[in-house]
């Protein structure tokens, strides 16, 4: 046979384009796009549905340590099966360095994790938790250039944040290697402050956890943060966006010519603090880091996605068992916001969320959900065009989606390692039926067919921003 596999009849979506036509896949990439393709070992009738490249989520935590006491619910194969049923065929989840090991040592311990476990393709990104002289001026530089171009800092969390100096010289490292810096932008004095005056009154219930981390927090930091970058003269991604005001920091700096990209997730688009009210301190499942905000702020940032400010959509999976000792429950979780673990799961709800709630109700088109969930995602941390596209020569990483599909979200269908979904009972319209990573059918009409450590390591080119 001339071909491995034929996908034949479907709707085909590219970030520029939607068109009808067939996909020819030899080897694990795509060799031929077009009509009456000829004869293949095997043939897909995608006929009434659309195929897209599959999505990549660049924002996920998978098996990273947690704090005393605290266990993530997710490993590497029950993380990347979940991504896989949402219609991923890559993740990206973050490296943490144990306090005084090299970056190359937690590296090796989380490809050690991965390895044979994945169902998805997988890279790293490198959380900078300190700026050694062996960090910013060997480190850095050697990991660039074997593919790891991403590196995160955070401005908040102590014993993980950096200071204004530390930031900026970890962001000056990147820039003389050509990588890029994500930033977690929250103001952490303040947040301390709140906290304190919290506890103080008594008002320990998980809803105070949104009211110690104000949108005024966000905003400042993420000022500051791109500030820090343009003296550093390099390219910065915004993680997790939750409101207009931090938002319009992210316009204002592309428009004095800062490369800034904004990320925004599902749980600012559908969830609102008031969740975190809920009784019984099952608001403890809605606590993640920023909160989510007002449905006001839902709507600025459905604005950002539609203007272009955002553009990526993750999910920053995060996920813990909630009635759990290690998770959310945890015994001083129980008692007060501040010991909640921070994050909730997603992985595998991102895309039907965006797509129901974004292409399903007309608030964006077809085009527009592949550039923020694949694509965009591919170019910004290196990966286009072997992904997140439909092209000759790429990956045949691919999804099929029947747009007409309703379902229910309940997390007893979901396949991640932890024991409820913030997104419970929320109806959508448009499913990932079938998935195929690099040629092989690994989901086929929503069931798994493909093996456990099909996934694999990919490493990283340099970004692709402004």
């Amino acid at each position: 046979m001339a071909f491995d596999l034929i996908i034949r009849g479907g709707t085909l979506a590219t970030a520029a384009d939607v068109y009808k036509a067939d996909i020819a896949i030899r080897d694990g990439r795509i060799v031929q796009i077009g009509l009456d393709l000829g004869e293949a070992a095997r043939v897909i009738d995608a006929s009434g549905k659309y195929v897209l490249p599959g999505g990549i989520d660049s924002h996920v935590h998978i098996a990273q340590a947690s704090g005393d006491g605290i266990q993530m619910a997710d490993d590497f194969a029950s993380g990347t099966l979940s991504a896989l049923f949402g219609g991923n065929t890559m993740v990206l989840p973050f490296c943490l360095p144990a306090k005084g090991q090299s970056l190359r040592a937690a590296l090796q311990e989380y490809h050690n994790l991965a390895e044979g476990a994945c169902y998805t393709d997988v890279s790293f990104h490198v959380i900078i938790p300190d700026t050694t002289d062996q960090i910013l001026g060997q480190e850095i530089p050697a990991l660039v250039a074997d593919g790891y171009t991403s590196f995160k800092v955070f401005m908040t969390y102590e014993g993980l944040r950096l200071n204004d100096a530390q930031i900026l010289a970890t962001m000056d490292a990147a820039q003389g290697a050509g990588a890029l810096i994500m930033v977690h932008c929250e103001n952490e004095d303040v947040i301390r402050f709140l906290v304190d005056r919290a506890e103080r009154n008594g008002d320990l219930v998980p809803a105070a956890h949104a009211r110690t981390r104000p949108v005024s927090a966000e905003r400042e930091a993420t000022h500051r943060a791109m500030a820090l970058a343009e003296v550093a003269d390099v390219p910065v991604v915004i993680v997790h966006v939750s409101n207009r005001e931090a938002m319009e920091e992210i316009s204002r700096a592309r428009a004095r010519g800062s490369r800034v990209v904004g990320e925004t997730c599902p749980q600012y688009l559908v969830l609102t603090a008031d969740d975190l009210e809920a009784m019984d301190w099952s608001g403890a499942k809605f606590v993640c880091s920023p909160p989510p905000r007002t449905t006001a702020d839902q709507e600025a940032c459905w604005e950002g996605i539609r203007m272009g400010i955002f553009d990526l959509v993750s999910s920053d999976h995060c996920p813990f068992v909630y009635d759990d000792p290690k998770g959310k429950l945890n015994p001083k979780g129980r008692t007060s916001f501040r010991h909640v673990p921070n994050g909730i799961p997603g992985v595998e709800t991102r895309l039907p969320i965006l797509f129901s709630e974004g292409v399903s109700k007309g608030r964006i088109d077809l085009s527009r959900f592949v550039a923020l969930t694949a694509t965009n995602q591919a170019k910004t941390y290196g990966l286009y065009p072997r992904k997140g596209t439909i092209a000759i020569g790429s990956d045949a990483d691919l999804t099929i989606w029947d747009p007409e599909a309703e379902r229910i979200i309940r997390h007893a269908d979901l396949h991640d390692g932890s024991d409820y979904s913030p997104y419970e009972g929320f109806a959508v319209t448009g499913w990932p039926v079938t998935v195929i990573l690099r040629g092989t059918v690994m989901v086929e009409n929503e069931q798994l067919c493909g093996a456990q450590g099909a996934g694999a390591y990919v490493s990283r080119g340099l970004p692709r921003i402004g």
